[in-house]
C-alpha cells in the first residue's frame, strides 16, 4: 500500500515539479531579456548635455587588439565634441545578447560582428543599407573593390570593414631544406608532391614522424573556412541565386583535392575541430599548414614563412573580415554613427588599427603609407597577405549560411573520413533542399 501510494504521488510531484520549472525558466528568460535590455540601454541613455551618445557593442579579441581599439574611440571622441562613442565589450553568447536586445527595440547603435549573420540581420530589418552613404563618400575609393563583395546582399551593402586578413599556408624552411626542396608549390599538383617529398616514415612502419600537411578534421566553421580557398581557386560556389549549390564541379574537385593529399599519405588531420592549433607544426610533426597571419606561429622560436595558397584554375584565397553595421535606431543616431563609420574606413584609423593588432588595412592608402611599409617591411611574411587580398573572394552572406556552413562542414568531414566527395557534397545538398525554405 505505501508503494502504491509513493507511485500515486509521482505523477503529482512530477506535474508540480515540472510547473515549477516552467515557471523559473520563464522567471529565467524574462530576467536574462530585462537585463540584457538595460545592458543596451547603457550606452544609448540620453544626457542633457547637447552631446549625441553612442554605444558600440564589440568582441574584438585578444584583449590587446580591444585595447588599440579603445584609444582610437577615445582619440575619435577627443575630435568630436557632439558626439562620444561608448565601446562596450560583449562576451559569449553574443549572439543571443545582439538578438534580444533587437527584438526588445534596444540595439547599439554600432555593432562589430561576423559578416556571415549579415542575412540573419536583414531579415530582422535591424540594419541599415549603406550604399547610398558610401557613394556619397571620397573614401569609398580608398578601399579594396572586392572587400564590398563580402558585405553586399540583395543588391544593398549592409556593413563596412573594420579589418580584413585572409589564409595562406605556413611552411617550415629547414624541413623543405632537408627534403631538397628548393622552389614553393604555386598549383595543386606542386603542392601534392611537395607534401610527398616532406612526409617521412623512417622505420617504415606506416606511421609518418613527419607529414607533409596538416588539413582541419571537423564540421564547425574553420573547416569551411580553410577549405573555401580551394573551391574558389577550382572556380567552384555553395550558392546559386541564393540557394545552396554543393554540387558543382569545382566544389568536387577541391573537396577530391584534399581527400587525395590523405590517400596520398602526405597529409594527417587534425584533432575533431581543432585544425587552427599549430602544436604539430611548432613540434615539426607536420610542415605545412594553412592559417592567416594571427597565428601563433609568428610568436614562436621555430623557422617559418609562408607562401600564396597555391592555384588550381586561378589564384585564390578567402577573406576574414571584421565588419560594422549600423543599427536602426534614429535618424540623428544613425547620422552620428555614419561619422564614427567614415572614421574607421580612414587612412588615419586603418593605419594605426593595423599596425596595433596586425589585421591588414582596408584603406588602400594606409597600406601604401610610409608608416605601414615600415611595419611590413619588418614583418615581411605580412607581404604575402597584402599581395592576396585584391584575389580574396569571401563566403556568403546569406540568411540561412548558417545551416549552409553546418551541412558543407559535415561533406568535408564524411570525405576526410573516406566518402567519396561528389556523394557526400550530393547527401549535403539533398539535405539542405529540404530544408531550406523553413529556414
Amino acid at each position: 500500500m505505501k508503494i502504491t501510494l509513493f507511485q500515486s504521488l509521482i505523477p503529482n510531484f512530477s506535474r508540480q515539479l515540472t510547473s515549477s520549472v516552467w515557471r523559473l525558466s520563464l522567471m529565467g528568460i524574462i530576467l536574462s531579456i530585462f537585463l540584457i535590455f538595460l545592458y543596451g540601454c547603457q550606452g544609448t541613455v540620453e544626457k542633457n548635455d547637447g552631446v549625441i551618445h553612442l554605444s558600440l557593442w564589440q568582441s574584438i579579441n585578444p584583449p590587446t587588439n580591444r585595447d588599440v581599439f579603445n584609444k582610437l574611440v577615445d582619440k575619435f571622441n577627443q575630435t568630436h565634441t557632439d558626439i562620444q562613442v561608448e565601446s562596450i565589450f560583449i562576451g559569449q553568447p553574443q549572439l543571443p545578447k545582439i538578438l534580444t536586445a533587437v527584438v526588445g527595440n534596444a540595439p547599439p547603435d554600432i555593432l562589430s560582428f561576423d559578416p556571415q549573420l549579415t542575412g540573419q540581420f536583414m531579415e530582422l530589418g535591424a540594419i541599415r543599407p549603406l550604399e547610398k552613404w558610401l557613394d556619397k563618400s571620397p573614401l569609398k575609393s580608398e578601399i579594396s573593390p572586392n572587400l564590398w563583395e563580402e558585405l553586399k546582399l540583395d543588391g544593398h551593402l549592409w556593413s563596412i570593414p573594420l579589418y580584413t586578413s585572409n589564409l595562406g599556408i605556413f611552411y617550415r624552411p629547414k624541413l623543405f631544406q632537408a627534403a631538397g626542396i628548393t622552389q614553393i608549390p604555386k598549383t595543386w599538383e606542386e603542392l601534392r608532391e611537395v607534401a610527398k617529398k616532406l612526409t617521412i616514415d623512417s622505420n617504415g612502419d606506416n606511421r609518418p614522424e613527419q607529414y607533409g600537411m596538416l588539413l582541419p578534421l571537423g564540421k564547425e566553421e574553420w573547416t569551411v573556412f580553410s577549405w573555401f580557398p580551394f573551391l574558389l581557386s577550382a572556380g567552384g560556389e555553395v550558392v546559386t541565386n541564393n540557394r545552396p549549390n554543393l554540387t558543382n564541379a569545382g566544389a568536387i574537385a577541391a573537396l577530391q583535392f584534399w581527400q587525395d593529399l590523405l590517400k596520398d599519405g602526405s597529409a594527417t588531420l587534425s584533432s575533431p575541430e581543432r585544425g587552427y592549433e599549430e602544436d604539430a607544426f611548432i613540434a615539426g610533426r607536420v610542415a605545412m599548414q594553412i592559417t592567416g597571419p594571427w597565428t601563433y606561429i609568428i610568436k614562436s622560436n621555430v623557422d617559418f614563412n609562408v607562401f600564396p595558397i597555391p592555384t588550381n584554375m586561378k589564384p585564390a584565397t578567402v577573406t576574414a573580415t571584421g565588419n560594422m553595421y549600423l543599427m536602426k535606431t534614429t535618424p540623428a543616431r544613425e547620422q552620428a554613427a555614419l561619422k564614427f563609420l567614415e572614421y574607421v574606413l580612414s587612412e588615419e584609423f586603418q593605419t594605426e588599427w593595423s599596425i596595433g593588432t596586425g589585421f591588414l588595412p582596408v584603406n588602400l592608402k594606409a597600406i601604401q603609407s610610409e608608416a605601414y611599409q615600415q611595419f611590413i617591411n619588418q614583418k615581411p611574411l605580412l607581404k604575402v597577405f597584402v599581395e592576396q587580398i585584391p584575389l580574396a573572394g569571401a563566403r556568403p552572406i546569406i540568411a540561412g549560411y548558417n545551416r549552409l556552413s553546418d551541412s558543407l562542414g559535415r561533406a568535408i568531414e564524411a570525405t576526410l573520413l573516406g566518402e567519396s566527395a561528389e556523394k557526400a557534397l550530393k547527401i549535403s545538398q539533398e539535405r539542405l533542399e529540404l530544408i531550406w525554405d523553413d529556414k
